[in-house]
């Protein structure tokens, strides 16, 4: 029997998300108007839980001063992981949350309670860990599983290469304590712990490991385009609901095109364009003849009037100037070492960038924190945090 407790696992920084990540840890990043960690918890509670343990470590405060002590009247108990040594490790942080069997879940995926409830059913007696699956013909750099026809998982391994029919792994877990055990036997990879290569330890040593695979909806945001594909797939399955907070203030002339959600305190100017597929979070501003679509604002952006904004992912505090330009992708886009063509962003503004007006970016656009944009100036490829941009 599976105890209604969770362990969350959200002590990650998503590095390759950065330059959104610069200021919070990727659970903390917005999927629709809320934290992708807040669709966790709800997933979790809507599933039975009535417990959880949350593991943080990368501005944890972050999480912690959001959240509270609670969140829908479920206690939330927190644990520091010190040092960011691996999934195993971040488990191993909570090991006194662990007295039974217990429900763990990533904590900056999106995987819905249907998910966790097929996993509480399927855990029998005697199985030492439950994996929830999904079937997906690309598992890509995800994590897989092979799962036999009596419900054993064989393998579990990450980014698998070999053509065999894996299926995902959900990172959804029932597991009881012996999991602990077994991370403490399992031979760092390069410094860390992980909980795969322990669940693997435990298949090597005879121990029964079960999947299920569950139609429930997975997603995750690896880069910072997937944010808008996330948001997107929220608003058709239903997950995201199209709404219009009362506290919002939407001119009469203001067009609003379904999906939308507006949070509490935005302002539509008059003449603006808001949707379809957009997200304006909390104090967010669309000025009079704005353009919104497609797009991710954050929590206190400004759009300035006459500004065209299309397939863009905002961080907080961003003020877009009066008619600059982002005209949606698709664009190359550059994330560290690694380039990517045509992906459907026109542009990501990292937290407080400010444009004086008049600016235009150009498909793909990557701009970091603290960085000031000239008025009329034209902006492309990827700038560094803490930067100004000339005309």
């Amino acid at each position: 029997m599976v105890d209604h407790t969770a362990v969350v696992l959200a002590a990650g920084e998503g590095t390759r998300l950065r330059p959104l990540t610069r200021n919070r840890p990727k659970p903390m990043l917005p999927a629709g108007t809320k934290p992708i960690l807040e669709h966790v918890f709800d997933q979790l509670i809507d599933a039975g839980i009535d417990a959880i343990t949350v593991v943080v470590g990368y501005r944890g405060s972050r999480i912690r001063t959001h959240f509270g002590p609670s969140y829908r009247d479920v206690e939330l108990e927190y644990v520091t992981q010190s040092r960011r040594l691996g999934t195993g490790h971040a488990l191993r942080a909570a090991a006194e949350a662990i007295d039974g069997t217990t429900v763990v879940v990533n904590g900056d995926q999106l995987a819905d309670g249907r998910i966790v409830r097929d996993v509480v059913a399927a855990h029998e007696p005697g199985a030492a860990v439950t994996i929830g699956l999904v079937s997906r013909q690309k598992i890509g750099k995800y994590g897989g599983a092979l799962l036999e026809s009596d419900g054993t998982v064989s393998a579990i391994v990450e980014n698998p290469t070999e053509d065999r029919p894996y299926l995902l792994n959900a990172g959804v877990y029932a597991v009881e304590p012996a999991i602990l055990e077994a991370i403490d036997r399992t031979e760092p990879v390069a410094g860390e712990r992980s909980l795969v290569d322990a669940i693997s330890t435990l298949i090597d040593d005879g121990e029964t490991v079960r999947g299920v695979v569950s139609d429930g909806l997975w997603l995750d945001a690896t880069y910072p385009w997937d944010l808008l594909e996330v948001t997107a797939t929220l608003f058709e399955t239903g997950e995201i609901a199209a709404d219009v907070a009362p506290s919002a203030t939407v001119h009469e002339s203001a067009t609003v095109r379904s999906p939308v959600v507006i949070g509490r305190d935005c302002e539509v100017g008059p003449g603006a364009v808001v949707g379809p597929y957009t997200s304006l979070g909390e104090n967010a501003t669309v000025g009079a003849g704005a353009v919104v679509e497609r797009s991710l604002v954050d929590v206190n952006a400004r759009v300035g009037q006459n500004a065209t904004v299309i397939d863009c992912v905002t961080g907080t505090g961003v003020s877009i100037g009066a008619a600059s330009t982002i005209p949606g992708g698709p664009g190359a886009v550059r994330v560290g070492d690694r380039f990517f063509g045509e992906e459907s962003i026109g542009a990501l503004l990292a937290d407080r960038v400010t444009d004086g007006g008049g600016v235009t970016y150009v498909p793909g656009t990557i701009v970091g924190a603290e960085v000031t944009v000239a008025a009329g100036a034209t902006v492309r490829g990827t700038i560094e945090d803490e930067t100004e941009v000339l005309g």
